[in-house]
């Protein structure tokens, strides 16, 4: 896997080259646990549903990535925005992209959306988070009681080379009681792109009430709920996320 530094971070990426020249590039931003494996096939189908190129990364802390050497602050995803992103992007020589995000990436690419000198086309939030709601904080304390004595810290440690550091950084500080006031709604007015906003009925994190948000704070907003769906769509709903995806993509590129 090769490696970019951005955001003074030495990170792995993936990138997959598919679809012709006239086609935008896809940016993909996991979730809060997340790393360009734990994506498993997803980026790869994704590619060929949309005929575009994508670009996976795995975050400061995460996966292959240089490791996690302090605690995260309260304005961390804000720093991934609007400090290392745009830093990945000039790296990789990677304009006007199209964003995917998921949960915390999803939280990402908004606020990267509605940032000055942002060059996003689309942004694809998937269970993405506004603000932080008491369904997200119980169900992240739940997280942090099973750590280690279930299947959780074994199953993760598949995806991160420091998986003490990539779930303490994220558990820790969305447990911090200075985080309960965190929120991005301020940001939506400012973004100037399309936004397919994706969530599922049965997400344990977060209520349809985010996408409620987002679509009366943006202006271009397209929202689909799905059935038998939890946190993660793409998991659960792969078909009907690609599907949607694929008709987004191509009405920002023309076709």
């Amino acid at each position: 896997m090769p490696f970019v530094t951005a955001g003074g971070h030495r990170l792995e990426y993936e990138r997959i080259d598919v679809g012709g020249h006239d086609r935008p590039t896809l940016v993909m931003l996991h979730e809060g646990l997340g790393s360009i494996a734990m994506w498993r096939d997803f980026p790869h189908r994704l590619a060929h549903a949309t005929a575009s190129r994508v670009v996976a990364y795995s975050r400061y802390g995460y996966g292959r990535s240089e490791p996690l050497q302090t605690p995260r602050s309260v304005r961390y995803m804000h720093d991934e925005a609007l400090v290392t992103l745009p830093q990945l992007l000039d790296a990789l020589a990677v304009e006007r992209p199209i964003l995917v995000g998921h949960s915390d990436g999803a939280s990402i690419a908004l606020i990267y959306a509605g940032s000055e000198g942002s060059t996003t086309r689309g942004s694809v939030v998937m269970s993405p988070h506004v603000l932080v709601e008491d369904v997200s904080i119980e169900r992240i304390s739940r997280a942090r009681d099973a750590y280690g004595k279930t299947r959780l810290r074994k199953r993760l440690s598949r995806y991160h080379a420091d998986v003490d550091g990539a779930f303490g950084g994220w558990n820790d500080i969305w447990l911090h009681p200075d985080f309960r006031t965190w929120n991005i709604e301020d940001c939506l007015p400012r973004i100037a792109c399309p936004v397919l906003a994706i969530q599922g009925h049965d997400d344990e994190y977060g209520t349809m009430d985010q996408l409620a948000r987002i679509e009366r704070g943006a202006d271009d907003v397209r929202l689909l709920k799905l059935e038998d769906c939890r946190h993660s769509p793409h998991r659960d709903q792969p078909d009907a996320v690609l599907e949607a995806i694929a008709r987004f993509v191509d009405r920002i590129a023309g076709h």
